[in-house]
């Protein structure tokens, strides 16, 4: 069993992609000054979703999120929530709410007045609020802190806060802007199960910003890749891990090892990769190509086998440069005959070949998969894995 498949359980895709469309984004562009920060972001989120933007710092998930928030004017595109097109509606007009980073709470408010607040503005009626928060207060495990004050309260107290505030409300998508970045690991993961919970007790669509795929695959329905202001690969966790579409997707949701070699054969969308170290296969996963082309494959370090150096036809040669144990795995370096570097990933720590020793790497033919190709539709991946504008992703 795969690591997501342990951590999400088998996926129905189907049925996560019949569930009715809530929010679009079409062609989302946006630039401050000269720079360009989202470049046509295309998007759909279903009803009651659980999606997570995953991306480096400054690809654009933020702006992404400012924008569906109201908070943000795309300068091209459309943002369609429930159908209807938010163009020139403003934050509070828009059924949406937002938590952020730095959890926002009036410091000179108790718990009870900052879940209040948004109630207040709206002029709901006294016992209703009461009601309400109350409510919020139990769903969250904070009954009995109406009076505490933000500054009397740890940083997951304060985070159960702002999510109160932003859940009193009943809205129909909730944004979370890094939520967990400020809390310790174990806090951050308690807190990961905690909103997981909230969103499927409430059924509340959620819109969640990570750079952290560890967090992306344990939290979501549905992850959305975003590289330099564009959507790289939109898909279930289990999807976008074992099947990335381009390298970067690849590296960058667990750290897959990339080969590039030449296609000796290819049958039944499976193939044959010649590299200079030696031969491996990989599944195309219905993406073209052709023998004799260059081509590129990503493999998971948890499906390559180290084996002694021996004169076979399958298997690629290598020599072992580092080990190091690194989050209860351990991490064996092997550099091929370009230079090209392998992490192999085991459990345990022990491990019978030592540094400098040769050695001949494997795998199932089905582990490493074809990227960087544009499975069928017009244009073309470019240098950065994007699709051009025909063929756009």
């Amino acid at each position: 069993m795969n690591p997501t498949e342990q951590i999400t359980g088998q996926t129905n895709e189907l049925k996560k992609e019949e569930r009715p469309a809530l929010l679009e984004l079409r062609q989302i562009e946006k630039s401050f000054g000269d720079t360009r920060v989202l470049k046509g972001i295309d998007l759909t989120v279903g009803e009651g979703e659980f999606v997570t933007l995953l991306g480096s710092s400054g690809c654009g998930k933020t702006t992404t999120l400012r924008i569906i928030a109201g908070l943000e004017e795309p300068d091209g595109g459309q943002v369609l929530l429930e159908g209807r097109d938010m163009r020139g509606w403003g934050p509070e007009k828009r059924n949406v709410n937002t938590v952020f980073q730095n959890y926002a709470l009036f410091p000179h408010m108790n718990v009870f007045q900052n879940i209040a607040y948004g109630l207040k503005i709206r002029k709901v009626a006294r016992e209703e609020i009461r009601r309400r928060v109350t409510d919020m207060l139990t769903l969250v495990q904070l009954e009995g802190f109406e009076k505490r004050m933000p500054s009397q309260m740890s940083g997951g107290q304060r985070q159960r806060v702002a999510i109160a505030r932003a859940l009193v409300n009943n809205p129909r998508v909730l944004l979370l802007d890094e939520p967990l970045g400020a809390l310790d690991l174990q806090l951050r993961r308690q807190m990961q199960l905690e909103l997981k919970r909230l969103q499927k007790k409430l059924g509340i669509t959620f819109i969640y910003i990570t750079h952290d795929q560890e967090e992306a695959i344990n939290m979501s329905d549905k992850i959305v890749v975003i590289r330099e202001g564009l959507v790289e690969q939109a898909g279930t966790p289990a999807r976008i891990y074992d099947d990335p579409r381009t390298s970067y997707v690849a590296r960058f949701v667990g750290s897959a090892n990339i080969l590039t070699g030449k296609v000796l054969s290819v049958r039944n969308q499976e193939g044959v990769l010649e590299h200079v170290s030696g031969r491996a296969g990989f599944r195309t996963s219905g993406r073209p190509v052709k023998e004799g082309e260059q081509a590129t494959v990503a493999v998971r370090g948890e499906t390559i086998r180290i084996w002694p150096q021996k004169h076979q036809d399958y298997g690629l040669a290598g020599i072992i440069t580092e080990k190091s144990f690194v989050g209860g795995m351990l991490r064996i370096t092997v550099v091929l005959g370009d230079g090209t570097e392998m992490t192999v990933s085991r459990h345990g720590i022990n491990f019978d070949y030592d540094a400098g020793q040769e050695v001949r790497l494997e795998w199932d033919q089905t582990a490493a998969v074809l990227v960087d190709r544009e499975e069928g539709q017009p244009g073309k991946w470019g240098s950065s894995g994007h699709m051009d504008k025909e063929g756009r992703q």
